[in-house]
């Protein structure tokens, strides 16, 4: 079997992974290609931890950015980003300032400092680095870089979580290809295109449904039900020539795919926020084919993020069939 579709389907996009096992964090860096590339970001969550989101504004000096971290680590992890801009720089990557230039890397980050994580380990400048140096078109999925510690269905806490993870697809359309990457760290349950729940809080009897369960009036238990807790971060990326003012329409509407694949979502306690970059000269004569491109590989990118996440001891994940909640259907490969 042939790789699968993903995100470095773009020409010119590659991506890297540091991953700490141990600590259950880690970092994911998309790399534009050395030109750079426009972007732009729609904050779909209410709890985000953020850094140099202002870079992707229409109206910013800036005409493009370097790269994009997605992190683990809280708002601990946005120093990984210091080492991106390091390796950027070494290659003269940037924002051109006359005595040199400044690399622009926009960063999201996920908690995951519980409850697999260590609250005192997260991603670092140097771990930023070593993203960098390992950044290409093929990389992998699950329970990797800024996905290692991810975490679902926490309505209940962590006792009844399965495992998050990071998630690639891509689609095309002729001349013309989208790609998204997503982490998932999502506090409500991740649905097939079906409707039915992948992974989500596990009960005595099955599936809790966290949406049905707090619609009720249930009350979430646990620490996970504390703002920005809880986040899933995506990047889309196209071929398609799209200025800044575009690429925000292609992310607001790539967001909605949220709500398709993870119920309940952009709650109170979830910090989603979605890139879209693009890097190509493929002429559109507007952003719709794009943004409903987007909308499907970012629900495929979210389904993989699950599918493709191994579990721990602690937590039950997909990929090894581990602690599988009653009813929950055989997974096929992609």
């Amino acid at each position: 079997m042939g790789r699968s579709p993903a995100l470095t389907d773009v020409e010119g996009l590659l991506v890297g992974h540091y991953t700490d096992a141990e600590a259950a964090t880690g970092c994911t860096v998309v790399l534009a290609p050395a030109d750079g590339m426009r972007a732009s970001a729609y904050v779909r969550g209410r709890a985000t931890g953020t850094r140099e989101l202002d870079a992707l504004s229409p109206h910013h000096l800036v005409p493009a950015v370097n790269a994009i971290l997605l992190t683990g680590g809280s708002a601990f992890g946005l120093g990984a980003a210091d080492g991106v801009m390091r390796w950027l720089a070494e290659r003269g990557r940037g924002f051109p300032v006359g005595v040199g230039v400044v690399p622009i890397v926009p960063a999201a980050v996920i908690f995951d400092l519980a409850p697999l994580g260590l609250p005192d380990r997260w991603p670092e400048a140097e771990h930023g680095y070593l993203a960098c140096e390992r950044a290409g078109r093929d990389f992998e999925e699950g329970s990797v870089g800024a996905g290692t510690g991810a975490t679902v269905g926490k309505v209940l806490g962590a006792k009844s979580a399965m495992k998050g993870g990071v998630g690639t697809w891509s689609v095309a359309a002729g001349d013309l290809i989208v790609g998204a990457l997503a982490v998932v760290n999502a506090f409500g349950d991740v649905r097939g295109a079906d409707g039915r729940i992948l992974a989500g809080a596990r009960g005595d009897e099955g599936w809790v449904d966290a949406a049905r369960y707090l619609a009720l009036g249930g009350k979430p238990a646990g620490s996970f039900s504390r703002p920005g807790a809880n986040t899933t971060l995506v990047v889309v990326g196209t071929n398609a020539r799209i200025d800044r003012l575009g690429l925000y329409q292609v992310a607001k509407m790539a967001a909605d795919a949220l709500s398709w694949r993870i119920t309940p979502v952009g709650t109170a306690v979830d910090g989603d926020v979605v890139f879209a970059v693009s890097c190509g000269a493929v002429e559109v004569k507007d952003s719709m084919a794009v943004e409903l491109l987007a909308q499907q590989a970012v629900a495929m990118a979210i389904e993989r993020a699950v599918t493709t996440a191994k579990g721990t001891p602690e937590i039950p994940g997909l990929a090894d069939r581990f602690g599988s909640a009653p009813g929950v259907a055989e997974q096929t490969e992609c």
